[in-house]
């Protein structure tokens, strides 16, 4: 609801500590400790100071949730590592092992609506731009910016996408069972997979780096998972692997398949190495290529499709079939992660543990939010639309509207609203 400006507005940090501090004093209680929590190291960034208080630890549940009503933190994390003496400097820790971390985070992914939902501000006058920002304001001359990313839902899906391949990869390629595969929430771009096995909780950087490869089909052969040229005297034949073939074969036929069901001739084309002449003829000989793929498990008994444009159409898949996670978080043994029920300081709403077997129906934007009571009037500098909970906002632009909290809280925490009087 739109509403009548007023003049009197302020900067609602002091309001956000109030809430956050609020919602720590009746929610710490409930907030899960990690196992083994008095060999973890705890991170907490805070809303007044710059950087991140780091080498706490706990001996016991209260009195981590003492601390953290006592701080009241933007955001609150634990090591994926277990240390002898979790408290002191790095190199004095005594590392003990770590957990199997993955991250994925929108950010790191190609969609196209990015540049629709990112944009910067002018800090002096809050002039708002698409895209990158200039190098000073045509409106003001400042040289300052901020760049703002909306929780966008198509981004968000496509996130939950990539953490749905990685479970399969998990489960099918690496055969650990569901329900050891933990998947939180970030709280704001993405997922975080959790794995706690003692077998994987000694896998050094090299070891870890090797899983990363496999993931991301770094280095890939395909002519090791079955695809290659058969010459006979009747003329040549390209096979492949099945569809239901073990591991990364599979993955490549599958992956295969739904270019030749979802592509058209433009997206064939775009392929490295597709002429738009052979993008045309896989287009109109699909049903044939399904044809011989039900009857012997040949790829290429279709003239003018031979193995070196098979191959095109392996890398794009190989490419689609990957995870598309970040390696850093992976590979690194001492790696700090947010901890379930906890606050994400850009956005105001929960990290949430799910189930791997409840991710295809988990909703972020209705299941995260923390702050379900109450209305606040602010004054939205700049915001495109966006969803919060069961309800769509904005887009709005230099103007005061009337919002329920946890959309208010998600625009002060993106620095896009104001608190009025």
């Amino acid at each position: 609801m739109r509403i009548k400006r007023v003049k009197a507005m302020k900067n609602p940090q002091e309001f956000i500590v109030q809430k956050f501090t609020e919602y720590y004093r009746d929610n710490a209680n409930i907030i899960p400790l990690p196992t083994s929590y008095k060999n973890r190291e705890f991170g907490f960034i805070l809303f007044d100071k710059g950087g991140m208080l780091r080498h706490k630890a706990f001996v016991e549940p209260r009195f981590f949730r003492d601390f953290i009503k006592s701080i009241t933190p933007s955001d609150v994390y634990h090591s994926a590592a277990y240390y002898k003496q979790p408290s002191r400097e790095m190199g004095k820790k005594g590392w003990i092992g770590a957990d199997l971390i993955f991250d994925i985070d929108f950010d790191h992914l190609r969609t196209p609506c990015k540049v629709e939902h990112e944009y910067w501000t002018c800090e002096r006058c809050d002039q708002v731009g698409v895209g990158k920002h200039p190098s000073v304001c045509s409106q003001c001359g400042g040289s300052k910016f901020k760049m703002v990313a909306w929780l966008c839902e198509t981004c968000l899906e496509t996130a939950k996408s990539e953490a749905l391949k990685l479970i399969d990869f998990l489960i099918n390629d690496f055969g650990f069972p569901p329900h050891d595969i933990e998947v939180c929430f970030s709280g704001h771009r993405g997922y975080h997979i959790h794995i706690e096995r003692e077998e994987i909780r000694q896998l050094d950087q090299d070891a870890r780096k090797e899983i990363v490869d496999y993931v991301l089909g770094t280095g890939l052969k395909v002519s090791l998972h079955g695809l290659m040229e058969v010459r006979r005297r009747t003329g040549h034949k390209v096979i492949g692997p099945d569809l239901n073939s073990p591991g990364w074969g599979g993955k490549i036929a599958k992956g295969v398949y739904d270019i030749l069901v979802t592509y058209n001739i433009q997206q064939l084309n775009e392929i490295n190495g597709i002429s738009k002449n052979m993008a045309s003829l896989i287009y109109s000989q699909r049903d044939k290529i399904f044809k011989t793929w039900n009857n012997g498990n040949s790829w290429g008994s279709i003239k003018g499709i031979g193995i070196k444009t098979w191959e095109k159409l392996v890398e794009t898949s190989v490419d689609n079939q990957s995870v598309n996670i970040d390696t850093v978080v992976t590979i690194d043994i001492h790696r700090l992660i947010r901890m379930p029920l906890t606050l994400h300081g850009k956005t105001g709403l929960k990290v949430i543990s799910i189930p791997s077997k409840s991710l295809e129906r988990f909703d972020p934007l209705r299941e995260a939010v923390a702050f379900s009571k109450g209305t606040l009037k602010v004054y939205v500098l700049a915001a495109h639309r966006f969803r919060i909970g069961e309800d769509i906002y904005g887009p709005y632009r230099r103007e005061i509207v009337k919002l329920p909290m946890a959309a208010a809280i998600y625009l002060f925490c993106k620095r896009a609203a104001l608190l009025t009087d």
